[in-house]
């Protein structure tokens, strides 16, 4: 089975998206940084379909995400754009509010997504 890593950066020691057996593990997918919360929450989701794209899955293969808010009153923006992008095919999900350790502090960072893929039959 083996576990193999993709989107690889060698400065923050991290791992964009992993496999393991017919899982695919996402993290710290991101986008628009420093624009309004929607954007930023389209711009995350971007970031997650890119990285599902460099492995042939799409965001149909999506079974579990993890919702980081700045500001966790944002959740019904989040549900109007998942509702957008995910077509009725939505996976569970949490939503944690935190303080980012960014450098642009209260108006940079508003959204990070990770999640999990499923590539079995």
């Amino acid at each position: 089975m083996g576990i193999e890593r993709f989107d690889v950066n060698e400065d923050w020691a991290h791992t964009g998206i992993m496999k393991a057996g017919d899982f695919y593990f996402l993290s710290y997918c991101v986008g628009n940084i420093g624009q309004p919360v929607e954007a930023q929450i389209n711009g995350a989701i971007d970031h997650m379909e890119q990285r599902l794209a460099l492995v042939g899955l799409s965001l149909e293969h999506v079974v579990q995400m993890d919702c980081l808010f700045r500001d966790v009153w944002n959740i019904p923006i989040m549900e109007k754009v998942i509702k957008e992008r995910f077509h009725g095919k939505y996976p569970v999900r949490k939503s944690i509010q935190t303080n980012f350790a960014h450098h642009g502090g209260e108006n940079g960072l508003q959204f990070q997504l990770d999640g999990i893929a499923y590539a079995g039959k």
